[in-house]
């Protein structure tokens, strides 16, 4: 039995349980800005390179921002925990 399938199996698993999680969380927006970023992130996540570049540089502009978002969205940086 090789160890290759193997391990692409246990890869192909772990990204869908881990998108599983993604898609069961839902946002909700505090003010406009707010609003503009989570639409941004689900479009992302649907596949639109150009809002997730949009999303980065939304949440990268303020430092704060980011860490509130990594605060109360956790799971969308779920690599980094």
């Amino acid at each position: 039995m090789s160890l290759k399938p193997m391990i692409v199996a246990t890869a192909i698993a772990i990204g869908i349980s881990s998108m599983a999680g993604i898609v069961a969380t839902p946002a909700h927006a505090q003010d406009a800005a707010e609003a503009e970023i989570i639409g941004f992130h689900q479009l992302c996540q649907k596949g639109d390179r150009r809002a997730c570049v949009r999303f980065g540089i939304l949440i990268g502009r303020n430092e704060q921002r980011h860490a509130d978002w990594r605060r109360a969205h956790a799971d969308w940086w779920w690599w980094e925990h």
